[in-house]
C-alpha cells in the first residue's frame, strides 16, 4: 500500500526552499511554480510541481492524490507555470484513465522520490496504472 503524503512542517519548508530556487531559475529539472486561483476564495495559490513531457505535451500529475491544488485546477481550468523569469499560461484539462496511465508511468520513471506514494512500480504494465489513475489525477496543459 502506498504511503499517505502529509503536508507537515518539513514538507512546507522544502516547498519554500524549492520555490525560492525555481523563482530564480534553479532547482530540479522540470520543477516549476504553478499558480491557480483558489476554488472558493479566488486568491492565487502557488505550489511547486514537476511537469512531465510525454507525447509532445506537458502534463501535471498529482502523485499525492486529490490535494488542494488538484481541486483548484479542476475548478479554474487554467494555470500559470513559472520557472525563473519565464511565465506561461495554460488551459488544464483532466484526462481519463486511458490517457493518464502512460503519463503516470512516465512521471514515476522521471520522478523517483514520489514512488512511495503511488501504488505502482515504474516497470508495471499500463493495466496497473489504469487501475490507480483515478487516485492520481493527471492534467494535459495546452
Amino acid at each position: 500500500m502506498a504511503r499517505q503524503a502529509r503536508n507537515g512542517s518539513a514538507r512546507r519548508i522544502a516547498n519554500r526552499l524549492v520555490g525560492a530556487a525555481v523563482r530564480v531559475g534553479l532547482g530540479p529539472r522540470g520543477t516549476c511554480l504553478m499558480t491557480v486561483a483558489g476554488r472558493t476564495s479566488g486568491v492565487p495559490r502557488t505550489t511547486p510541481v514537476i511537469l512531465v513531457r510525454h507525447d509532445g505535451s506537458s502534463w501535471l500529475v498529482a502523485p499525492y492524490g486529490e490535494v488542494a491544488w488538484v481541486r483548484n485546477v479542476r475548478s479554474a481550468g487554467s494555470v500559470t507555470v513559472r520557472r525563473g523569469r519565464r511565465v506561461d499560461a495554460f488551459t488544464a484539462e483532466e484526462v481519463g484513465v486511458d490517457s493518464a496511465a502512460p503519463v503516470l508511468r512516465a512521471y514515476l520513471r522521471e520522478v523517483p522520490f514520489v514512488r512511495p506514494f503511488v501504488e505502482a512500480r515504474p516497470d508495471d504494465d499500463l493495466e496497473v496504472y489504469k487501475a490507480i489513475a483515478p487516485r492520481h489525477p493527471v492534467f494535459r496543459l495546452s
